[in-house]
């Protein structure tokens, strides 16, 4: 399968173990675009890409410039959309029902969602949906086995209006614990920062499935503890309380448990290492780029034919 992927230029979160891992597993063209030509598209495909020699287009480019354009997109053959953001569908802010409009202009698009109840929820609205989970940088991330001499840490933004339910969460046990909130550089900076922390606090409070960072902070061995996004979310994921991780919904439920953690040493060191190995097995980006590749190969959904006058009109509308 001849896949023509297209992703961002410029972005926060480096990604390219994830393309790699793609292009591992199918005969895969990587361009990487920067914000002119994501908001630009007709443009670029007119002087840039010939669609006939692909068998997918994949877009992983930014929702704020795509929803723009739908009306060209909507002209692409052999669609599939990789959204890690369509969690914003179901949340209150400016993309609240967004996501569901853009598809609904372009039914028969694959999109491949990072949240299992966020791809069961567009898949009950009828669109051609597949979950395929967030995961991490194995080249970079990983347990350096050092002496960890912070105990309780969050690493990460706070200041989004995405995240204004981490930044509560986070401040209500800040209340109750000593804990570090912190941000570092990517790279190696990340890298022993969080082998420095033992318990690592994740706080997607509202959010509705788990983001990187709790894969990153299992596979460089903290002992996690994660706010619960439910049951189903957590089987998707083989997230087991207690476990591989710890559950919590309330600063109350994470004291508690942090307090049996601290006077049980071992049953720390099992959750932390039962972690890792989940991490290590299945949400490096090298296995989340498989997944990808085998969320492709299933027949898209027919896609109706433009007219030649339709179709030249979509190419050179302006």
């Amino acid at each position: 399968m001849k896949i023509l992927l297209l992703v961002q230029k410029e972005q926060r979160v480096i990604l390219d173990r994830l393309y790699d891992g793609i292009a591992a597993h199918s005969d895969c063209e990587v361009r990487w675009l920067n914000r002119s030509e994501q908001a630009n598209l007709r443009k670029y495909f007119r002087n840039s890409v010939d669609q006939t020699q692909y068998d997918r287009i994949i877009f992983f480019l930014r929702f704020k410039l795509e929803i723009r354009q739908a009306s060209f997109i909507s002209t692409v053959r052999n669609l599939v959309i990789l959204e890690h953001d369509a969690c914003q569908n179901y949340f209150d802010g400016k993309y609240q029902g967004a996501f569901s409009r853009h598809y609904s202009r372009m039914p028969w698009v694959r999109v491949l969602t990072s949240g299992y109840c966020v791809s069961r929820r567009l898949r009950d609205e009828g669109y051609d949906v597949v979950f395929v989970s967030k995961g991490y940088d194995q080249t970079v991330l990983r347990n350096l086995n050092i002496e960890r001499d912070i105990n309780l840490a969050f690493v990460g933004s706070t200041k989004s209006s995405v995240y204004h339910g981490r930044r509560e969460m986070l401040q209500s046990i800040a209340g109750r614990e000593k804990l570090l909130i912190t941000r570092t550089e990517s790279g190696d900076a990340y890298l022993q920062m969080l082998n420095r922390i033992r318990y690592f606090v994740s706080a997607d409070v509202g959010i509705g499935e788990y983001m990187i960072k709790n894969f990153e902070a299992m596979a460089c061995g903290c002992v996690l503890f994660a706010y619960d996004q439910g049951e189903a979310e957590n089987r998707a994921l083989g997230l087991e309380d207690m476990k591989n991780v710890v559950l919590y919904t309330s600063a109350e439920e994470l004291s508690k448990k942090l307090a049996v953690l601290t006077r049980d040493a071992a049953l720390s060191r099992r959750i932390a290492h039962a972690g890792q190995q989940l991490a290590e097995q299945q949400y490096a980006f090298s296995s989340v780029g498989a997944r990808v590749v085998a969320a492709l190969q299933a027949p898209l959904r027919a896609q109706p034919e433009m007219s030649r006058l339709e179709r030249l009109r979509a190419f050179l509308r302006v």
